[in-house]
């Protein structure tokens, strides 16, 4: 595990190009739902969009679901946050990387993690992650679960929770699940959770959904590519980017 980078110490004014100046912090949560399987794949998605930087942090349960080996970025848990604190006089990982991102997506959030958030309960590196979030970055989550658990009563309720505190839902898709149900609550196919274009000048910019019903695949990561770009317009306190490149980032809200 690299040590965090933070980018306002590491860049000094003149001496860095515009092009490093630029680049948007994105902070990747993943939780212990099957979903997290598809962890690496989103984390290539996401890479490919240029001018983007990619950290994850990880609960030690989604551990299970992926390989950690196939994710290409700095990847951190419970165990980092305790190493890089002994004593007075060092950073707390969680707030470095509150202030390091510049958004951060939860995918996938299963239950129970999706209860601790919406109760305030912050007991690993995710979680305090969260309840330090600086309300003014987005934060979008993507909820994966069982059906069984997707329609009990206090999910509607959390998740509105989440929402009032003025996060993002990437709404979920309908598919077999892992456990053999057919259900409403499964996390989306990866490639089109980011589809994305480029312009002729080589910025990112939207692609309008294909089947806007269909799956997270589409809808859903579109949704969050869209966010992305409209969520990069805070960076002025960093950089200011061109008029032009703010207004391909002006996307509105869906």
């Amino acid at each position: 595990m690299e040590p965090i980078s933070l980018p306002e110490a590491g860049i000094a004014a003149g001496n860095s190009s515009s092009v490093a100046q630029e680049r948007f912090h994105v902070l990747v949560g993943v939780t212990g739902s099957v979903a997290a399987l598809k962890l690496p794949l989103l984390v290539a998605e996401l890479l490919k969009i240029p001018g983007l930087e990619v950290k994850v942090v990880t609960t030690e349960r989604a551990k299970h679901f992926y390989n950690a080996q196939e994710i290409p970025v700095t990847l951190y848990g419970d165990e980092e946050e305790w190493q890089l604190w002994k004593g007075r006089s060092d950073p707390v990982l969680h707030i470095e990387l509150r202030r390091w991102a510049d958004l951060m997506v939860v995918a996938p959030l299963d239950a129970n993690t999706l209860a601790k958030v919406a109760n305030g309960i912050c007991d690993n590196l995710l979680t305090c992650v969260i309840r330090a979030w600086d309300l003014s970055k987005p934060l979008l989550f993507c909820p994966a679960m069982n059906t069984a658990m997707w329609e009990h009563p206090i999910t509607a309720r959390q998740v509105e929770q989440l929402k009032g505190f003025g996060y993002t839902e990437i709404p979920c898709v309908v598919k077999k699940l892992v456990c053999g149900d057919e259900g409403n609550r499964s996390w989306c196919r990866e490639k089109k959770l980011l589809r994305c274009g480029q312009g002729a000048d080589g910025a990112p910019k939207c692609l309008q959904p294909v089947k806007p019903a269909s799956c997270l695949s589409t809808k859903s990561i579109l949704t969050l590519r869209q966010r992305l770009h409209a969520a990069a317009l805070p960076l002025q306190s960093r950089t200011k980017p061109s008029a032009s490149l703010q207004h391909r980032l002006s996307v509105p809200a869906l």
